[in-house]
């Protein structure tokens, strides 16, 4: 089988897990980086090898042994960028969230069909094996019918007012906590329960000003806090809390209740978002009890930073759908689907309504 040729869009999450987990796939080879200052960018392709350094995409996308990039900026470039892969007919591996709003993500969709080219979305819980199994649970009828999913995803990354003002600080930008780990959320609901029926939400910025680089306190619009009431399309309420301004925060937990038992799913790690999950399961109102992960499922090597695996299950996911020409979840389309559950949140929020999710 041929290596596919990638280049690297994004040197933040690029240097961190971008570049590590293409290097560690088989079939991929990284072969080119984009940073638009030039001297970083050589440096940056000094430090891991790389034998091209470009100082705008379109360079970039013109090399004739990248066939592939991966995408990684912040959200507010995604749009730009994403086009400019897609038109040149280069594969693409975007991070989330997709864009800033769903008609930006639509297009997308539409140019990576027109270009027959393979788009896919970095949801990154999928391919963790503690979610596979969870996953494999709630298909099998672990809880029978559901009667309540109750989210908390409480973190502490950015409950210092001291951390400091960027993009992440500015809605317009795309920063907030919702399009953060939103994104995530909105499409591991659809993955794990199906479609979204109507929402009603409250978006709240704790936090609003931030120093900037030169000490200035600026002012912080995009939401550090997130409360959801979902109605899912088989009548399930879902309660989802989002927030990552919580000192000594709970974590990521996902728990479902159901005519016949309960699953738990979560992890108190504030460090690593992907390493730490439990399962714990009971039936019949026995008290809950760990559940092991089968070994099929397990990450055939794990890395101190626990995004590493599940990435690049996530590679290996976008080669295979390239290998076949069949484009399947998590793909371009689930990016737009959760763009569309964060544009409807804002709404909501702001309209101080339910808002009805179009089918």
């Amino acid at each position: 089988m041929s290596t596919l040729g990638v280049g690297i869009v994004g040197t933040g999450f690029g240097q961190k897990i971008h570049i590590p987990g293409f290097k560690a796939h088989h079939r991929t080879d990284v072969v080119a980086v984009y940073h638009r200052d030039g001297e970083k960018a050589r440096a940056i392709a000094a430090e891991h090898d790389i034998l091209q350094a470009c100082t705008t995409v379109d360079e970039l996308v013109a090399l004739p042994d990248v066939q592939a990039v991966a995408v990684s900026t912040p959200p507010f470039l995604h749009y730009d960028m994403a086009q400019t892969v897609l038109k040149a007919g280069k594969h693409l591996l975007l991070e989330k969230p997709t864009t800033l709003n769903v008609q930006e993500a639509e297009a997308l969709q539409q140019l990576a069909q027109q270009q027959q080219v393979v788009a896919v979305v970095d949801f990154e819980f999928r391919f963790v094996p503690a979610w596979q199994r969870f996953a494999e649970l709630l298909a099998d009828g672990y809880v029978g019918q559901q009667r309540l999913v109750k989210i908390d995803w409480l973190a502490g990354s950015r409950a210092n007012p001291e951390r400091g003002w960027n993009w992440y600080a500015q809605k317009d930008k795309g920063g907030g906590a919702l399009g953060a780990i939103g994104s995530h959320l909105f499409d591991y609901i659809a993955w794990l329960f199906g479609p979204v029926d109507r929402l009603c939400a409250q978006m709240s910025t704790s936090i609003t000003q931030r120093p900037d680089p030169e000490g200035t306190l600026r002012p912080v619009d995009a939401d550090d806090t997130c409360t959801l009431l979902l109605s899912l399309a088989d009548g399930t309420p879902c309660q989802a809390t989002l927030s990552s301004v919580a000192y000594a925060a709970r974590g990521h937990w996902i728990e479902v209740y159901g005519d016949r038992g309960t699953l738990a799913l979560g992890s108190g790690n504030a460090k690593d978002y992907v390493h730490g999950f439990t399962l714990h399961g009971s039936q019949g109102g026995a008290p809950l009890a760990p559940m092991e992960v089968p070994e099929r499922l397990a990450f055939p090597h794990v890395y101190d930073d626990g995004r590493l695996a599940p990435f690049i299950r996530v590679v290996n996911h976008w080669v295979n759908c390239i290998d076949s020409g069949q484009v399947t979840a998590p793909s371009i389309m689930e990016g737009v689907y959760s763009q569309l559950l964060m544009d409807l949140t804002h709404a909501s929020h702001q309209e101080q309504r339910w808002v009805q999710v179009p089918r």
